[in-house]
């Protein structure tokens, strides 16, 4: 099961970049801003509650649809772009086992923990 998942998220992050060509941006565009959305683990420097938070809405698929569909709505590529970029780059986090963050813990996800799980020693 978990290689299908992994599978279905490398599919979603190549539809994204297949999508981001359609809006006729140069080809290297996607990938040079893929990262983009991981400067909101700056938050995490406020605490792991409001870390977690951004964090989460900035790596939120659902979020990213829906600002795609407003840069459909507004006419703005740009906004299409951003909305496709969230998508993509969140499809990659969770291929890679990276997934939306509990305010606990920056390494605890809803795909598990991320490395080995600290002991309480």
């Amino acid at each position: 099961m978990k290689t299908i998942l992994k599978t279905e998220e490398v599919l979603k992050l190549i539809l994204s970049y297949w999508l981001s060509l359609q809006l006729e941006f140069q080809w290297w565009t996607f990938l040079v801003w893929l990262i983009a959305p991981d400067i909101s683990i700056l938050a995490y420097a406020i605490n792991t509650r409001v870390g977690a938070w951004i964090y989460n809405a900035f790596h939120h698929q659902g979020l990213a649809i829906v600002a795609g569909l407003a840069g459909v709505y507004a006419q703005s590529r740009e906004l299409e772009f951003a909305g496709i970029l969230m998508f993509g780059h969140s499809s990659m986090d969770r291929a890679l086992g990276y997934g939306l963050k509990y305010p606990d813990n920056f390494k605890n996800t809803h795909l598990g923990w991320i490395g080995k799980k600290q002991s309480n020693f």
